[in-house]
């Protein structure tokens, strides 16, 4: 991937520095570099720093917190896909003894396994890992605070479960795995366990004089899996772009929208926040866009990887200091610039490759009872249905190859659809999942449930 920031106009360019700067300077940070990804690739670099003469480039390293549970969750599901566990096994099945074994290998994913946020002992974002040598170290002797699968209760050690999951079925270490079967692959060469250099230090920043303390970087461990990583903006551009499109040498597009789907219980706040969690993303509503990535923390270090699936753009933000600029607002304000400014331009409209007669009769208007749904033709022979009102229940549905289709999202998700004919071939309704949708609102033609009146249709007099 290469930055090609003349893909950008100058006003963009000007407003998405203008962000970055603002950030650095109120939130007070050392430095804070970031990139922006369109259409597959990075389109900008920024970079705004404390030193003179000096700006932190796409390739120097930063610590990037728990951005790293999103690569463990990618190693997870390598496993399910490849058929060596499935998501609702309980880690029991493969981790017998832990204390937290009856929870699944989704709910941990989905931080809805019950486990307790950190782990007991002192700050293990601060201390060495080798004070907590084995899990029971890391789980303490109450591991479960909550029950299996009831809510979202964000958890660390949880991730470390997973990563020792991973080891466990593997046969070799956590990171040797992440770089074997991710990072080689999708050309992240900058991305490691330990910093290499260039890398910038982290540091504290006095919350009420402008004067900084030198923050330890400690190797957490056995903790490594849910907060371990060093990245770059330009590593994590690659990676915004393979969490959006999928890559078949590490995960397919269709894991990865699932990694995308809300996976977690809700909390009645975060319900009225927009926030979600999905299979190792965080999913959130901002100023009416859908986001998801991940935020990362730890002394000294803030990250946040951002993305806008609709409007293809992305965002990675990175600093190096404890607290200050909120890099999840900042990356969602460089994504909205962009897609503001410039927004997507769609793809010409094309002619289907091919149709089937026999559903292309299908399209058009059909009634549930008395409301309106337009039922469309969609590539590779799935189809669409969807109110007329806009309003209500919708989905989109793929073929299966034998005049049925199975839904994809929403109330229908899972869903069967199937046109019934009649003996001479005609078709008489629709069913999906046992509701009957007619040409007519109540076709007095077709068996809809209950029967229709037969003094049919009338005012009143």
């Amino acid at each position: 991937m290469t930055t090609q920031q003349e893909e950008l106009l100058p006003a963009t360019r000007r407003a998405l520095l203008h962000r970055i700067a603002v950030a650095q300077a109120e939130g007070r940070t050392p430095s804070l570099v970031a990139a922006v990804v369109r259409d597959g690739h990075a389109v900008w670099h920024g970079a705004r720093t404390s030193v003179e003469g000096h700006g932190p480039d796409k390739n120097v390293q930063y610590r990037i917190g728990s951005i790293t549970k999103t690569f463990t969750a990618v190693l997870v599901l390598r496993l399910r896909d490849e058929g060596v566990l499935d998501l609702g096994d309980p880690l029991e099945k493969y981790l017998p003894g832990t204390g937290a074994g009856e929870a699944t290998i989704a709910e941990l994913l989905a931080h809805s396994g019950g486990l307790a946020a950190e782990s007991p002992g002192p700050w293990w974002e601060r201390t060495p890992g080798s004070l907590r040598p084995e899990l029971a170290d890391v789980l303490g002797k109450q591991p479960l605070l909550h029950p299996a699968g009831r809510r979202h209760h964000y958890s660390n050690p949880g991730y470390t479960l997973l990563g020792a999951l991973v080891e466990k079925l593997r046969g070799a270490p956590w990171e040797e795995v992440l770089r074997r079967e991710v990072l080689e692959p999708l050309g992240l060469d900058r991305t490691s366990g330990r910093p290499l250099m260039p890398h910038a230090g982290g540091w504290a920043v006095h919350p009420w004089a402008d004067v900084m303390l030198a923050e330890p970087a400690e190797d957490l461990g056995r903790m490594a899996p849910a907060g371990q990583l060093w990245s770059t903006t330009a590593d994590l551009a690659r990676f915004a772009v393979f969490l959006t499109k999928g890559d078949d040498r590490v995960l397919s597009a269709e894991t990865v929208r699932e990694m995308r789907e809300p996976a977690a219980p809700s909390e009645a706040a975060d319900v009225v926040d927009g926030a979600a969690y999905g299979l190792g993303l965080q999913i959130q509503r901002w100023d009416g866009r859908l986001l998801v990535g991940h935020s990362g923390s730890l002394p000294g270090f803030l990250a946040n990887l951002t993305i806008s699936v609709e409007d293809d753009v992305a965002a990675v933000v990175l600093t190096n200091c404890t607290s200050g600029p909120l890099p999840a607002g900042v990356g969602a304000d460089l994504v909205r610039i962009v897609a503001e400014a410039e927004p997507r331009i769609p793809e010409p409209w094309r002619p289907l490759r091919e149709v089937d007669t026999s559903v292309l009769e299908l399209a058009g208007q059909w009634y549930w009872g008395t409301h309106a749904f337009a039922l469309r033709l969609t590539a590779g022979g799935g189809v669409s249905l969807e109110p007329l009102s806009g309003y209500g229940r919708r989905s989109r549905f793929r073929t299966n190859g034998d005049g049925t289709w199975t839904g994809l999202e929403g109330y229908y998700a899972g869903e069967s659809l199937r046109a019934v004919r009649r003996p001479d071939g005609s078709v008489s309704h629709l069913d999906l999942g046992s509701f009957v949708f007619t040409r007519q609102p109540y076709d007095e033609g077709a068996p809809v449930p209950g029967g229709v009146d037969p003094a049919g249709w009338r005012g009143i007099g």
